[in-house]
């Protein structure tokens, strides 16, 4: 399994446009509630909690990024809390509604990645690595902890893998 560091190197070789990373700070977010929107349907109730798709994959997540590194695990906890709870909102909403919604946030947060990769002429790092899809949330609180100067060491080694942002 690959560490941390080589993650976030391999995943920062297709945005080092500041442009494309300010729209995956928008875009990244909504297509994640929009997933969770969509896999919110209930399959069982275990002692009162609601067991859905979104709740499974919300753990398997939680549990990918504790592995890669207990910080942004934190982090990416309560990134991944927020949308699921935003989610849960939308999902409980009328169907029309919830329909809607969840449609619009997918299809913006995609319009977002497609512009941002247009100023960065670059494809999504997806196409050649389905991981992509799981460390493009991380990546961004990553990114997003950088700009704080936080994990300023973990910067440095990405810049060197990826080069510098600019």
């Amino acid at each position: 399994m690959k560490n941390l560091t080589e993650h976030l190197g391999q995943y920062a070789r297709y945005h080092r446009d500041k442009r494309n990373l300010l729209t995956h700070y928008i875009g990244i977010p909504l297509i994640v509630v929009a997933i969770y929107s969509f896999i919110s349907i209930p399959l069982l109730t275990l002692a009162s909690v609601v067991i859905t798709p979104a709740l499974l994959l919300y753990l398997a997540t939680s549990l990918f990024y504790f592995r890669l590194d207990l910080r942004f695990g934190l982090a990416m906890l309560l990134f991944n809390s927020l949308c699921l709870a935003i989610a849960y909102y939308i999902s409980a909403q009328p169907f029309n509604s919830w329909l809607i919604s969840a449609i619009s946030l997918f299809a913006i947060g995609w319009i977002l990645q497609f512009i941002g990769h247009y100023y960065e002429g670059k494809k999504p790092a997806f196409v050649d690595d389905a991981v992509g899809l799981i460390v493009g949330p991380l990546f961004i609180v990553a990114e997003l902890g950088f700009e704080l100067g936080l994990r300023k060491a973990l910067q440095q080694d990405i810049e060197n893998i990826a080069g510098k942002m600019h």
